[in-house]
């Protein structure tokens, strides 16, 4: 796991596999901003696979949030030949002979916290850049 991510209190996690209903088993709140990391399960490995965040903060200092916050990016984002995740990570997992993923989230901009989103996202796409000289697989670009 990565220390930048231990200052966030509201925070949860989640697993997913092939056989699973991501609408069910997907535990982010769906009033919140902030990132996600997505992590293959194969036997006893974990794999960062991708990076992810919602919400934007405006030049006034205020949130603009998706409707469905964390829930909706990480349930109907689009993702794999435009399709949302909730159909395209089950047809991803078979395809790659992923036997689940772990998903953590993270709100990152809420009233007591306010540190933007995607600036999160950046420093650990950054960081682990700097550590395997490419981005999760599951990453397109940023």
């Amino acid at each position: 796991m990565y220390k930048e991510l231990s200052k966030f209190k509201n925070s949860g996690s989640f697993q997913f596999s092939s056989n699973d209903d991501l609408e069910v088993v997907c535990n982010a709140p769906n009033e919140a901003s902030g990132v996600f990391l997505v992590y293959a399960i194969q036997e006893e490995n974990r794999e960062l696979i991708m990076v992810g965040s919602t919400g934007t903060v405006q030049n006034d200092g205020t949130l603009k949030a998706k409707n469905g916050g964390l829930y909706d990016k990480i349930v109907n984002g689009h993702q794999f030949a435009k399709t949302a995740r909730k159909y395209s990570w089950k047809t991803q997992l078979k395809l790659e002979k992923i036997e689940a993923v772990e998903v953590f989230w993270y709100e990152t901009y809420n009233n007591k916290t306010k540190v933007i989103p995607t600036f999160v996202e950046g420093q650990i796409l950054q960081l682990f850049l700097k550590e395997n000289a490419k981005f999760p697989k599951w990453n397109v670009a940023f």
